[in-house]
């Protein structure tokens, strides 16, 4: 029987309320004009933002057409990715369009739409997508000599919580309906458990961003979520006060860590390419650089092996498993 509490609706919305507040969900305008005085900012998730301007003489340069699955909030992945696309634009001598979406799906969709080139995406997109969205493996980040991650089950630092079982009958924040770690690994849990997330939790709900799941988690606006394992502990490397509200109960078994991957239309010179420019990246002073502030080492080859445990998980849950979890939560 279902655990559902109607009456969990309104701290719901004021969840919300706070996540694109606290977390100033925007993105900065193309030139960067200063948005820090606006009291709301209104998110197009439709906008194509370019990364540089055409220099003189070259206004006719092609484009690569760029995105980063909504892992993080769309201001700190504008952020935290702003360096790297400008040095890829440069060293491929093309301007670069930035393009935001809200969920994976969506990043999906549009390289089976032939619109885009290249993409940062969740390794669960990658591992259950892979034969239909028209994309291949590029390269991968490595973090800390490992090219794994894992999903994190985190609770308020505060909290009691020592479990999953704990958390029976509490509020519970998924991240995107197609993460591996903010979706599919806690559902498999339960799956082992014998149950779902209905009949387990008394309310749950997407954030659709790892740190906007970690921020719920923080105000005690839910009592526990699941999250990518990388950007916790980014965040707990940069000093967020908000990670360090939380705290790690349960760890689960490594995963490919989420890859970078280009059309299957791209054309094999211009692929290698960018793939010489990622590999060697960490031999160039300036590279080397705005990888560190990323905390990635460098780039390396990416085997499509390494995602097998995801498909795995996924196939033992079932397509009608995963999706009726969806369906309850729109």
């Amino acid at each position: 029987m279902s655990k559902s509490n109607p009456i969990f609706k309104l701290p719901i919305l004021a969840l919300y309320s706070i996540i694109l507040f606290s977390s100033g969900f925007f993105l900065p305008g193309c030139k960067g004009e200063n948005t820090s005085k606006q009291d709301t900012v209104v998110v197009d998730f439709d906008q194509v933002l370019p990364e540089t301007e055409p220099r003189a003489g070259q206004e006719n340069r092609k484009q690569l057409r760029i995105a980063v699955g909504a892992m993080i909030s769309p201001r700190e992945t504008y952020t935290q990715y702003r360096e790297l696309f400008a040095y890829i634009s440069r060293r491929m001598d093309r301007d670069l369009a930035f393009v935001q979406r809200k969920t994976y799906a969506e990043i999906n969709e549009l390289f089976r739409k032939g619109r885009l080139d290249l993409a940062f995406i969740c390794s669960g997109p990658y591992a259950l997508g892979q034969k239909d969205s028209g994309f291949d493996l590029l390269v991968a980040p490595q973090v800390n000599g490992s090219h794994f991650y894992h999903s994190y089950l985190i609770v308020n630092e505060d909290s009691p919580f020592q479990s999953l079982q704990d958390l029976e009958g509490k509020a519970f924040a998924f991240t995107d309906p197609h993460s591996n770690s903010g979706h599919i690994v806690p559902l498999y849990w339960l799956h082992q458990m014998g149950t779902r997330p209905e009949e387990f939790f008394a309310q749950t709900i997407y954030t659709y961003s790892h740190d906007n799941s970690i921020l719920a988690v923080a105000k005690g606006l839910v009592d526990g979520a699941a999250v990518d394992s990388l950007i916790w502990e980014f965040m707990r490397q940069n000093g967020s006060d908000t990670a360090r509200q939380t705290r790690v109960i349960h760890k689960s078994e490594s995963f490919g860590i989420p890859p970078l991957v280009v059309s299957s239309d791209m054309a094999a010179e211009l692929r290698k390419r960018l793939e010489d420019l990622l590999l060697f990246m960490h031999t160039n002073e300036r590279g080397k650089e705005i990888l560190s502030r990323l905390h990635i080492e460098r780039f390396i080859h990416p085997e499509d092996s390494w995602y097998a445990p995801i498909r795995t998980m996924a196939q033992e849950l079932g397509k009608e498993e995963i999706n009726a979890d969806i369906a309850q939560n729109p």
